[in-house]
């Protein structure tokens, strides 16, 4: 399959592309004004090595027709510890704040970031189905009976994931051979990989209520992020 151009309509995405969507509930050219809202709760750990995890719950928006999400979660006792993830206008934040004012860290905007979060906001398509169909700045091609490429942005900041496909035809799991382990130099580019399990029928939609991200690290598979939906909706 070819890729196709960019803010092309639903009509021209591969058949594959458009049969994934169907499949996961999605009407022909999905959901456009819908932001889907979700929260979770599951544990992360403290850093890479680590047999120490934290628990958190969190609250994120991602949008159905431009790579954009927000991703708030709280950690720790009382859930001092915020976390704002996100993407919008083509910009990347991540800021860790304790108690709601204290800054804990502040990452700079640079390509690494935006690479980073776009990579993310590709791997989530399971959660906003309608996206698959409904973002035209999205750029598909196949890779095999059960795989499908999909890529996003130009330049040094471009992001691109492959989607597993799992015996019903849904996002079984998502892989990126170099996500940026740092938004600074050095970058680390590394293999990282998401997993998507318990599908189920939610408002119309087929979507996973668990899933696992981990890093590869000198072939040797480090999982540090475990959630599981806990409510998700659509509104305009």
């Amino acid at each position: 399959m070819k890729e196709r151009p960019m803010h092309c309509s639903a009509d021209d995405l591969p058949a594959a592309v458009r049969d994934l969507g169907m499949r996961l509930g999605v009407p022909p050219g999905g959901s456009e004004e819908a932001i889907v809202t979700l929260t979770q709760a599951g544990h992360m750990k403290r850093q890479l090595g680590s047999p120490s995890w934290m628990a958190f719950t969190a609250r994120q928006t991602i949008a159905p027709t431009t790579c954009a999400f927000e991703w708030r979660a709280r950690f720790g006792p009382l859930g001092s510890i915020s976390v704002c993830d996100a993407l919008a206008d083509g910009q990347a934040r991540l800021d860790v704040m304790a108690l709601g004012f204290i800054p804990l860290a502040r990452t700079a905007p640079t390509a690494a970031l935006l690479r980073g979060e776009r990579m993310r906001y590709l791997a989530e398509l399971a959660w906003a189905p309608d996206a698959i169909l409904a973002n035209a700045d999205l750029r598909w091609r196949g890779d095999g009976p059960d795989r499908l490429v999909v890529r996003t942005g130009d330049g040094p900041a471009a992001a691109e994931i492959t989607m597993t496909l799992d015996g019903d035809g849904r996002i079984a799991s998502t892989f990126a051979a170099d996500r940026p382990r740092a938004a600074v130099e050095p970058t680390l580019p590394t293999p990282w990989r998401g997993r998507f399990s318990d599908y189920r029928l939610h408002l119309g939609r087929w979507l996973p209520f668990a899933g696992e991200v981990a890093w590869v690290i000198d072939g040797r598979e480090e999982v540090y992020w475990r959630g599981a939906l806990t409510s998700w909706s659509m509104a305009a």
